[in-house]
């Protein structure tokens, strides 16, 4: 199953769990400090909610969830294929998950993933990681990652963000 991610800076976390719970009808399926995210069936959509990164309301970034590694590397062969710039990042910490992902950036500078969660993680990410720092994103780096086109495999170095 693939689903459409979409995650959102907020203000407040509470009032944001509140006013999605109610208009999506769904409870969200993981709460933790700072970050919630919803798997809402219908219409498929992966919301994730941050708060205390980036002005409330605006967008983080974008993604598509995958139910698998071999998809990400599918997606990372024919994204490259395309010319365009990826960032690779494997066995990640982000979002209290680990993951394997790739990044682009769309022709605006918006960041797009496209993931698969291997497992639950106790933190958003680690310490050091420059994962979501503002700078990183206006940069245009995606979440922490650096560019690159190399053959699929590699990885960013340093970079373990959501």
């Amino acid at each position: 199953m693939s689903r459409v991610q979409l995650a959102l800076n907020v203000a407040d976390l509470d009032e944001a769990i509140d006013f999605y719970t109610k208009l999506f009808r769904t409870e969200p399926a993981k709460v933790r400090d700072s970050y919630a995210n919803f798997a809402i069936a219908e219409p498929p959509l992966k919301l994730v909610l941050v708060a205390g990164q980036g002005t409330p309301g605006t967008l983080n970034h974008l993604g598509v969830e995958v139910s698998s590694t071999i998809e990400v590397a599918e997606a990372i062969t024919r994204l490259q294929a395309e010319g365009m710039t990826t960032a690779v990042e494997e066995q990640t910490t982000c979002c209290y998950a680990t993951q394997d992902k790739v990044w682009v950036n769309d022709p605006s500078g918006a960041p797009w993933e496209v993931y698969t969660v291997l497992g639950d993680a106790d933190v958003m990410h680690p310490e050091d990681s420059t994962c979501c720092a503002p700078e990183t994103v206006e940069a245009g780096l995606g979440c922490g990652a650096s560019p690159s086109s190399e053959p699929v495999g590699a990885t960013a170095s340093g970079s373990d963000c959501c």
